[in-house]
């Protein structure tokens, strides 16, 4: 399972597993850097937050995509580097936004397909 997780992760995620952006465990890198970790994480959480809180709303899914994304642009445009706990949070964020977004997105498009099949007949 490891050397799958090592091989494929890297590839889901697009991550570039940098060794100075990345966790260690007993001596061994993540096979992802801090912030995918963080994505991986708030995918994975995500289902119980929908069963505890509901479908979250596209603008709450916005606002929890916009610290990545601002943490993000302000690394590649500017001097300033985040440390791997930042990037981990807005990873988690992220990750629960993403998982947010493909919900609500298949409930609205169900929701479209029944009022279309509706006016078919």
């Amino acid at each position: 399972m490891s050397a799958w997780l090592y091989r494929w992760l890297p590839i889901i995620f697009g991550c570039h597993c940098r060794s100075d952006r990345s966790f260690f465990w007993k001596g061994r890198q993540f096979p992802i850097c801090a912030r995918c970790t963080g994505e991986l994480v708030g995918i994975l959480f995500s289902p119980l937050i929908l069963v505890l809180c509901g479908v979250p709303d596209w603008k709450l899914c916005v606002i929890l995509a916009l610290p990545l994304v601002a943490d993000g642009f302000a690394q590649k445009l500017t001097r300033y580097e985040s440390g791997n706990l930042r990037r981990l949070v807005t990873g988690i964020l992220f990750g629960c936004a993403l998982a947010g977004w493909i919900v609500f997105s298949s409930l609205q498009a169900a929701q479209m397909g029944f009022i279309i099949g509706k006016n078919l007949k």
